[in-house]
């Protein structure tokens, strides 16, 4: 019970102090604004607006940690999630925290070395597992504002407006974090980047369905030819319809949701419970080598329900 109620306190430390060490709105807008200034200036510099960034501040640092497997991956989830983290930073508070809560847990319990193992991995996740939590609400906001954006791109392009200035449009009128989005699409589009590449590039930061059907429709018309705003208006309508079937399977699923979270936490309450109540029933988990297979057993086939259940309960629309 002391290890567990360690390990416990461990993670909710670090995800304390994450939430307490972030940047506020207001320190986020200043510095996205003077990365902006920077970013207008890197041409006088004889830098190229291609350039990759976000790996470290340090230029040596950086090639070397651009041939690490999974940096892309990291600076695509830092990207996507809306944030200024360096690559550098999340992988080395990965590590750290990996090494010593393994380090620390196998002090605590040097029988349990696997356990040890996976108490370090779950610690060294929390940075990823953050960065994925908040790509997914930034997702949830992109798809519930993007229907308005295609409207807005619709209605401007009726007005008689041209496409680079309705993007411009969806810029300046739309919420974030559409808006921040758009903007930096008309930005590469006006900087010298083609309408194909800086759009691309806005699907691989928002790698949503309904982004790529209005990608898709964009260099559509713009190949083939076309009235784009009918057809901005059809995908404005698909977006609709796939929102509105999300939020319907998101109520059907709520009780097998529900039910993935009670099986979940329900041995680790008992647990907890029980050994409050008699720790010598729960000791003989952590002092026979029987108890020690059950639990590695049960915590693979927890693992494994987790999976299955996920797995039923996510339908793609």
């Amino acid at each position: 019970m002391p290890v567990l109620l360690f390990i416990l306190l461990l993670i909710f430390t670090f995800v304390i102090a994450f939430f307490m060490l972030r940047p506020t709105k207001a320190q986020t807008a200043v510095q996205q604004h003077l990365d902006e200034i920077q970013d207008s200036r890197a041409e006088a510099t004889g830098q190229t607006i291609l350039k990759e960034e976000g790996y470290s501040s340090n230029a040596e640092l950086s090639e070397i940690i651009r041939q690490i497997p999974g940096a892309l991956g990291t600076l695509d989830l830092i990207r996507q999630a809306g944030q200024r983290w360096k690559v550098s930073a999340v992988i080395g508070i990965s590590l750290l925290a990996t090494v010593l809560t393994t380090w620390i847990t196998s002090l605590l319990m040097p029988d349990f070395l696997l356990l040890c193992v996976l108490a370090g991995v779950a610690a060294g996740s929390i940075p990823y597992l953050t960065l994925w939590i908040m790509r997914e609400q930034r997702f949830r906001k992109c798809d519930a504002l993007l229907p308005e954006a295609i409207d807005l791109m619709a209605r401007g392009l009726r007005a008689g407006h041209a496409l680079t200035a309705v993007l411009e449009m969806v810029g300046n009128e739309i919420a974030e974090p559409i808006s921040s989005e758009f903007r930096r699409l008309h930005e590469e589009h006006q900087l010298g980047l083609t309408l194909r590449d800086a759009t691309m590039n806005l699907v691989r930061r928002l790698p949503r369905d309904d982004v790529r059907f209005l990608a898709t429709a964009i260099l559509m018309q713009k190949e083939t030819g076309g009235n784009l705003a009918a057809i901005l208006d059809k995908t404005g309508a698909v977006a609709r319809e796939r929102a509105r079937l999300r939020g319907q399977l998101k109520i059907y699923t709520a009780q097998a949701r529900v039910t993935g979270w009670v099986l979940c936490s329900m041995p680790f309450i008992m647990f907890g419970l029980l050994s409050t109540l008699n720790w010598e029933f729960e000791k003989l988990l952590f002092t026979e080598d029987l108890g020690r297979l059950f639990v590695y057993t049960g915590l693979g086939l927890m693992f494994l329900g987790v999976l299955v259940i996920r797995k039923i309960i996510d339908i793609r629309v």
